[in-house]
């Protein structure tokens, strides 16, 4: 054979491979292999270096992120495509109605009116580019007794799959509740794989799903340091959170043991929350002050994604104590008392501490429902060095919460908080 017609007849192959992974097999897809289940994207292995939010997508890209999750179709058009800029991949939710907030799965009329909007979702985007997974509800599990909710998603997963072919298809589960899996195990068998969302618990949770029956792949919906319902509880009803520092070596164990650990079926995740948010606090699961300074996660991050340090680093710290007392057993005070505060720090740059003083947050909200940050308290700080203050504590009796905020001047910030309650005797509040 000549070179020029051999080297033809190579092209002419090479073209036809493209043509079979492209034309022949869905754009997006999960296969099998003696090494467990994989995620492709346009033909490659794709695993999800995501993040779930709706701002900072250009610092997830910067750090080797390649997705971003998205609670909902509505209004939803301007990420997608600030996504596709940015070469990141989106798994898209569509909202589905909750029992806990009085969806009806016996109301017929309403789970039809909710499948139409669903599925016009559906075919509205269901051919952007940035389209990865498609995510049919978002803890429809919780607080629900009513297992028709899993008919009305398997409908909407048929709707999908006749649709789109090219798009997987999962839902987003609160935790690991094992009689929810079975039912979806029976009622939704089109299902793609599963998606859990878990934080304490995320190391358990290859596990426990394995033990409830799912024996297919997953991925984790929402990840990040221990949240408030998970975490050390003080007399008077409240939570101990833990410092920034406290929160990335926590997240780091996480990673490297219940997601990267688990590449045979875990197809990626996406940390939470990828911005600002209140969560009885709004430094719990947020990523981001509201200036945009990031946390020590982000660090973490960009070494795990990447395999590179980053060239700025956050600032860690030490415990926040109040009048030298451990948080964990509780700072009780005498209202209209003088108090010091105190936190140790380190960085490489220069350190710029602020302070702020909030009332205990009373929100009852679950399942990441809007939350109204409490008041904050007129206080005033004086410095008596750095990491130690001076502050007088309310006249008003009940529970509040004490702010460090530890700027390192490049971008970077620490935090801590310590709660406290004003009083002769802490009465349980069940803020």
């Amino acid at each position: 054979m000549k070179t020029g017609t051999l080297l033809f007849t190579l092209f002419i192959s090479t073209l036809l491979q493209a043509s079979t992974v492209f034309a022949g097999d869905p754009l997006v897809s999960i296969k099998k292999d003696v090494s467990g289940y994989r995620l492709y994207n346009r033909g490659k292995p794709y695993f999800i270096q995501g993040a779930g939010g709706y701002s900072h997508f250009d610092r997830l890209q910067a750090i080797g992120g390649n997705s971003v999750r998205l609670w909902s179709a509505n209004g939803v058009a301007p990420y997608l495509d600030q996504a596709h800029a940015l070469g990141l991949t989106v798994t898209l939710g569509l909202d589905m109605g909750q029992e806990r907030t009085g969806f009806n799965y016996n109301d017929e009329q309403a789970v039809q009116k909710q499948y139409d909007q669903v599925c016009a979702e559906v075919l509205k985007y269901k051919d952007h580019p940035a389209l990865l997974v498609w995510a049919v509800g978002n803890e429809l599990d919780q607080f629900a007794y009513n297992y028709k909710v899993w008919d009305a998603v398997e409908k909407v997963v048929q709707f999908i799959h006749k649709n789109d072919p090219n798009h997987p298809v999962t839902t987003m589960l609160a935790g690991v509740p094992p009689q929810h899996i079975k039912e979806i195990i029976t009622r939704v068998p089109d299902l793609d794989l599963l998606a859990i969302n878990a934080f304490k618990d995320l190391p358990y949770i290859e596990k426990k799903i394995s033990d409830a029956g799912w024996t297919g792949p997953y991925m984790i919906g929402e990840w990040g340091p221990d949240g408030y319902w998970e975490s050390p509880m003080l007399p008077w009803g409240t939570f101990i959170e833990q410092t920034s520092t406290e929160k990335t070596a926590a997240c780091e164990a996480r990673y490297k043991t219940a997601i990267e650990g688990h590449r045979n079926r875990c197809l990626g995740a996406y940390v939470y929350y990828w911005g600002t948010k209140q969560a009885r606090t709004h430094t719990l699961l947020s990523l981001f002050l509201d200036g945009g300074q990031e946390y020590g996660v982000q660090d973490m991050l960009m070494r795990q994604w990447t395999g590179k340090d980053s060239p700025k680093t956050a600032p860690t710290t030490g415990a926040l104590t109040i009048e030298g007392q451990d948080v964990l057993k509780g700072c009780v005070v005498k209202k209209g008392s003088y108090l010091t505060a105190s936190i140790t720090a380190k960085d490489r740059e220069q350190l710029v501490y602020r302070w702020e003083l909030y009332e205990e947050s009373k929100e009852k909200k679950e399942g990441g429902d809007t939350e109204a940050q409490p008041p904050k308290v007129d206080a005033r700080f004086d410095g008596l060095s750095d990491g130690r203050v001076l502050f007088q504590a309310p006249d008003r009796p009940g529970a509040y919460r004490l702010f460090v905020y530890i700027y390192d001047g490049t971008g970077r910030v620490a935090t801590a908080n310590a709660p406290f309650f004003v009083g002769e005797m802490a009465i349980s509040q069940n803020p």
